[in-house]
C-alpha cells in the first residue's frame, strides 16, 4: 500500500509536466498555428502585420515557450492570454467554478440515476421493466451527440447539469449493471441466493463490496468524460466555464491559454485517478 502511494505520487508530477509540453507541441505543429486573420485587414500597416507576426515569433521554438512558461507557473503566472489579452489565471479564476458546478451536479445525478437503474436490475430478473426501460434510455443516449443534446437543451432552456448527467448515464448504467451481473455468478453469492437470504442482502452484503473497487474506478474515469462533455455544453449554450475558454484558445491558438488549460485539466484528473487508485488498493487490501 505504501509502495503504491509513493510511486502514484511520484509519477505525478512527471506526467503533469509530460501533459503540458503534449499539448504544447499538438498546438504547435497543428496547421495554421502562426496564421493570424488580423494580417488580413487591408488598412494594417506593413509594420504593424510585422510585429503582429513578431509578437508570435516566440512561440515557435517549443522548448524555450514550455521552459519559460514552466518558470513562470512555479511562481504563479500561467502568463497572458494572447486572444483575451487577460492573464491566464485570472481567467481560469472566474471560469473554473462554472465549470466544477455543472460537473460535479452533473456527475451526482448520473450516478445517482445510473447506480440506481443498475441496483434495480440487480434485484429484478433480466427482462424487467426497470432493466428494459435502462437498456431503452442507455442505447437512444449513446447515439445521439453531445452537441445535439446541447441544441435541445438550449431550445427548452434546460438545466445543463440534467444534460450532462445523460450524456454520462448510459456509460455508468450500463458498467455498473454488468459489473453486478458478474457478481451475481460468483460461487459465495450463489450459495447466499441458495441459503434463501433476501435480494437486498445479498446485493449489498455481498455483491456492492465485490463491485466498489470497479466502481471507484469507473467514477474516476467519469471525471475526465464529464470534462470533455462540458466543453460543446458550455460552447453551445453560451456558458462562462472553462469548456468554452478552452474553445475560444482553440480558435485563436492562443498557446499560453491552452497549455495554461491542459495543465489545469491534466492536474485534475490525474489527482482523481490516483485518489482512486489509492482507495481501491485499500478496499481489495480489506476483501
Amino acid at each position: 500500500m505504501r509502495s503504491l502511494v509513493t510511486r502514484r505520487l511520484c509519477a505525478l508530477p512527471m506526467l503533469f509536466l509530460l501533459a503540458g509540453f503534449c499539448g504544447a507541441t499538438l498546438l504547435r505543429v497543428a496547421p495554421g498555428f502562426g496564421a493570424d486573420e488580423r494580417e488580413l485587414d487591408p488598412r494594417l500597416s506593413t509594420e504593424t502585420v510585422a510585429r503582429i507576426r513578431g509578437s508570435r515569433a516566440t512561440d515557435r521554438n517549443i522548448f524555450k515557450f514550455y521552459g519559460r512558461f514552466l518558470a513562470g507557473v512555479f511562481t504563479g503566472d500561467l502568463g497572458v492570454s494572447r486572444s483575451l489579452e487577460r492573464p491566464v489565471t485570472e481567467l481560469l479564476r472566474e471560469r473554473l467554478p462554472v465549470t466544477v458546478r455543472l460537473v460535479g451536479y452533473g456527475i451526482l445525478g448520473a450516478w445517482i440515476a445510473g447506480l440506481g437503474f443498475a441496483m434495480a436490475t440487480a434485484l429484478w430478473p433480466r427482462g424487467a421493466v426497470v432493466d428494459l426501460a435502462g437498456t431503452v434510455a442507455s442505447c437512444i443516449l449513446l447515439s445521439l451527440p453531445a452537441g445535439l443534446i446541447a441544441i435541445l437543451f438550449l431550445y427548452w432552456r434546460g438545466p445543463l447539469p440534467i444534460a450532462l448527467g445523460l450524456l454520462l448515464f448510459p456509460r455508468i448504467f450500463t458498467y455498473a449493471r454488468n459489473l453486478m451481473e458478474r457478481a451475481y455468478g460468483m460461487p459465495h453469492v450463489l450459495q447466499a441466493q441458495a441459503r434463501g437470504i433476501g435480494r437486498i442482502a445479498i446485493l449489498f452484503r455481498h455483491v456492492i463490496p465485490i463491485v466498489a473497487p470497479q466502481l471507484g474506478t469507473l467514477a474516476a474515469v467519469s471525471v475526465s468524460l464529464a470534462l470533455g462533455a462540458a466543453i460543446p455544453l458550455e460552447v453551445l449554450c453560451d456558458q462562462p466555464g472553462i469548456g468554452q475558454l478552452a474553445w475560444q484558445a482553440a480558435l485563436g491558438r492562443d498557446l499560453p491559454l491552452l497549455v495554461g488549460l491542459t495543465l489545469v485539466m491534466a492536474l485534475v484528473v490525474m489527482s482523481v485517478n490516483t485518489v482512486s487508485d489509492i482507495a481501491n488498493a485499500a478496499l481489495r487490501g480489506r476483501l
